[in-house]
């Protein structure tokens, strides 16, 4: 297994994220020799809690939701996704797909062997933690998801935010010269005071300079579309596997949150099993709400006994 050191954390980040961390060098693929960079806190012989955030934050996102956990009885994984945090930042945005991103993060779980394990994501997080359970299916236990859309309808438009991503020039002038959305995310929290200082600076940090920008811009543009979008082969294949698990599920959303705060109804919907917890948080909700999270992953590791 290809373990490296982690890079280096300026102090007010390190502060912030007293936690064991790790790298791993991917091995397969056109992407070998990216490394992915990853948190990794508590003891080994404890629950497995995989943590996954989406655009344009890192595992720093899941801090809180980590403190919160007691660290003998839970072992909490968060990897930063290629292109964001301290993850290699390939520059061309092509390296970006949802297929690709699901087969990344397959290889670094199998490269780490993790087992029994409770899958937590937010944002892109979502699709990308229960593709690797579509790919895993006897290693996974449970199920949390937050602000996220694991669901698409079969005629998919996108919004405004997406369409606006396809644009020729415009977008990439925005992306990755004027830093958009990094530059901004306290607009779309329930307090915009959760998001500024330190904790804004720490998003924004891994994405200095125009060269390690692909992602962001690539990312929106993963969203589908339309019904012949390549990301959607990836969302059927990921329903298939929701709709046949039975193990215990949580939902806990953030109900300010312009971007994704609807689409919990269509997540109860589909998934009347799951407990749901309300917030008035926004769409990082792990920065408003982190107990709520903690307690939903308590919660699922008790029923998966």
């Amino acid at each position: 297994m290809s373990l490296t050191e982690p890079p280096a954390l300026p102090d007010f980040i390190a502060s912030l994220l007293p936690f064991q961390r790790g790298a791993y060098e991917l091995e397969k693929g056109s992407l070998a020799g990216h490394q992915i960079h990853f948190l990794d806190q508590g003891s080994r012989r404890g629950q497995v809690v995989l943590m996954l955030h989406g655009n344009p934050t890192w595992s720093f996102l899941w801090r809180k939701v980590i403190t919160a956990l007691n660290p003998d009885r839970f072992r909490c994984v968060a990897p930063d996704l290629l292109g964001l945090g301290c993850s290699s930042k390939p520059k061309e945005t092509t390296a970006h797909t949802l297929a690709g991103h699901i087969e990344v993060m397959c290889e670094w779980f199998d490269a780490l062997d993790l087992q029994d394990v409770i899958l937590v994501g937010q944002d892109w997080g979502g699709p990308i933690v229960t593709g690797i359970g579509a790919h895993f299916p006897k290693r996974i236990k449970g199920i949390v998801l937050g602000n996220t859309s694991v669901r698409v309808p079969r005629e998919p438009r996108g919004t405004a935010f997406q369409r606006f991503s396809h644009l020729p020039l415009l977008s990439d002038f925005c992306f990755r010269v004027l830093g958009f959305p990094q530059n901004v995310l306290g607009r779309v929290q329930g307090d915009p005071a959760s998001i500024r200082g330190d904790i804004a600076r720490a998003y924004k940090w891994p994405l200095r300079g125009y060269g390690n920008r692909a992602a962001p811009l690539a990312m929106a543009r993963m969203v589908p579309t339309g019904p012949r979008h390549p990301s959607m082969a990836s969302f059927k294949r990921i329903e298939v596997w929701l709709d046949a698990f039975e193990g215990p599920m949580a939902l806990v959303w953030g109900e300010r949150d312009p971007i994704l705060g609807g689409t919990l109804k269509s997540h109860v919907e589909a998934f009347p099993q799951a407990k749901v917890t309300r917030t008035e948080a926004g769409h990082f909700l792990q920065e408003e709400v982190p107990q709520e999270i903690a307690d939903a992953i308590v919660d699922v590791s008790a029923r998966t006994s």
